[in-house]
């Protein structure tokens, strides 16, 4: 996939707020990744949607993890009032259609083919998921981290947008210190950040990585 320049995508969520209507509030199906991340998105996006929190994220090995991280959502929710409708949607763990999408690809390096149709798996979802419960856009959190390629993702949002027939919400969440203020509101609320990304790829390069004491 070609890949854009120069685009300031936090000046593109701008304009489409400005765009949405005062009077009624917008629905939004944002997939998330995990609490910590979600942490600020949450506190930036809740000012301005209702929002419907996917947690689909079949990557995620093992199981146990899987479940923690889904755990520490509930915390997030149970320990902030943030100020709109927020709920929470898990449709079950399914590792076998990331293993699927995988395959031929276990040896790729950290942000490459491998991650790109990892990112696609999820953002289907996620539009598909928007248009079930007629949600006005859908985004994603993995743009926080600043190990994930923004252009990428957006890019992906962008041709999902035009096959379901769902408003993408462009974004750049580790823009304006947002990677920085998820860290902060992490450890405010006491919540687990994982020292990988998720699947059982990135979890063997943490471990090969020297860790300090």
């Amino acid at each position: 996939m070609e890949q854009e320049k120069n685009i300031n995508y936090q000046i593109i969520t701008d304009e489409i707020i400005s765009t949405l209507r005062t009077d009624k509030r917008s629905k939004l199906l944002l997939h998330a990744c995990c609490a910590p991340c979600s942490s600020y998105v949450l506190s930036y996006l809740s000012r301005y949607f209702d929002i419907n929190i996917l947690y689909y994220n079949p990557n995620i090995y093992p199981k146990s993890e899987y479940q923690k991280r889904l755990l520490e959502f509930y915390k997030l929710l149970e320990k902030n009032d943030f100020d709109c409708s927020i709920q929470l949607t898990e449709i079950g763990y399914f590792p076998e259609k990331f293993y699927e999408i995988s395959k031929g690809l276990e040896k790729e390096p950290e942000g490459g083919l491998r991650c790109e149709k990892c990112f696609r798996l999820r953002l289907i979802e996620a539009a598909s998921e928007a248009k079930k419960r007629n949600a006005d856009f859908f985004t994603t959190t993995l743009s926080v981290s600043p190990h994930k390629n923004a252009d990428l993702i957006n890019r992906i949002g962008k041709e999902l947008e035009s096959e379901f027939g769902i408003k993408y919400l462009f974004s750049d969440f580790k823009k304006r210190d947002g990677y920085k203020k998820s860290i902060e509101l992490s450890k405010e609320y006491d919540l687990y950040r994982q020292d990988y990304c998720g699947c059982v790829f990135s979890k063997q390069i943490s471990e090969r990585k020297p860790h300090t004491t």
